[in-house]
């Protein structure tokens, strides 16, 4: 289990944008290879990112890696530059544009030989954007395509182009739109996460400055079971990490009812009257999520 509630993705060819990043309050800092950098720069910020794994202080933070799209002529070099020399510093790996299950198998596949190669201590781990209408059709048999895949990410941007959303509706809302434009395809995944036991994220949303927008979808993407939000730019961290925590009150309040349904259990009562409602297993568990973020949060 790890802390995803902001995904905070810079530049992995900017070296003073990777350092402001591993400062920040964001749960995982992700050095980007992929579409933040410059085709003419790719090779060279593979050497930053390695460098930037292995000697900047990261705290607590989960360290990823996104790497180029698959059928790119980068990614192969990316994954075995960045694992065989930082590998040791490096928690996870972030496929983009998949489109089956064979392409999470392919990098598990190269990361396996890799760690027995380098005889790394530690098994990297991968999250994989949805971000095509491929990857939407497989998207049940991608998120059960290896044991190393820890969450589903959602790219609105990449998947707008590949279904031929309206490019006005990236960020989540068209005026003339009834509802959420992203709602099924975000509910999609949120489904296949949860059912394969991996997290699910809400992808970017660029326009930064519009702190209410990004505020809403983080809530949209909270109330269908997501996670965590990522991030494009520090602003955007303090809105994500808090939507994505439980409110305290609310923390205090699954407790007390959880204790009191264990109790009652121990008595032989399947369902209870609590703080005037009735409560049976269903709604304990349902609480019992809300337990489980708060003691990954350390609230």
């Amino acid at each position: 289990m790890r802390l995803r509630r902001s995904e905070l993705s810079t530049p992995g060819s900017n070296e003073r944008m990777m350092e402001k990043a591993v400062a920040s309050a964001a749960d995982l800092v992700l050095l980007d290879l992929e579409d933040a950098v410059a085709p003419n720069e790719k090779v060279s910020a593979r050497a930053k990112v390695i460098h930037s794994l292995k000697t900047l202080d990261w705290g607590q933070k989960t360290r990823a890696v996104r790497v180029n799209d698959l059928e790119s002529e980068f990614a192969y070099q990316d994954i075995i530059s960045v694992v065989e020399e930082a590998g040791e510093y490096l928690d996870i790996v972030i496929i983009p544009k998949v489109k089956s299950a064979r392409d999470v198998w392919w990098v598990d596949t190269l990361l396996a030989q890799i760690e027995k190669h380098r005889c790394l201590s530690r098994r990297i781990g991968l999250e994989v954007l949805i971000e095509e209408v491929e990857a939407m059709l497989n998207v049940e048999e991608i998120a059960r395509a290896s044991s190393r895949l820890e969450a589903l990410i959602f790219g609105p941007g990449d998947y707008s182009a590949s279904q031929g959303v309206d490019s006005k509706g990236i960020e989540g809302t068209i005026n003339y739109y009834p509802g959420d434009l992203w709602h099924y395809a975000r509910n999609k995944i949120a489904i296949a996460a949860r059912a394969a036991g991996i997290d699910a994220i809400d992808g970017a949303y660029a326009d930064f400055k519009n702190s209410a927008g990004y505020e809403g979808e983080c809530i949209r993407a909270r109330t269908l079971g997501f996670v965590g939000k990522w991030a494009i730019h520090p602003a955007q961290l303090p809105i994500t990490n808090q939507v994505f925590s439980p409110d305290p009150e609310e923390v205090a309040y699954a407790r007390r009812l959880d204790a009191a349904y264990k109790q009652a259990l121990d008595q032989g009562q399947g369902a209870i009257a609590f703080e005037g409602k009735m409560v049976d297993a269903a709604i304990v568990r349902s609480v019992q999520n809300i337990i489980a973020r708060a003691d990954l949060i350390g609230m």
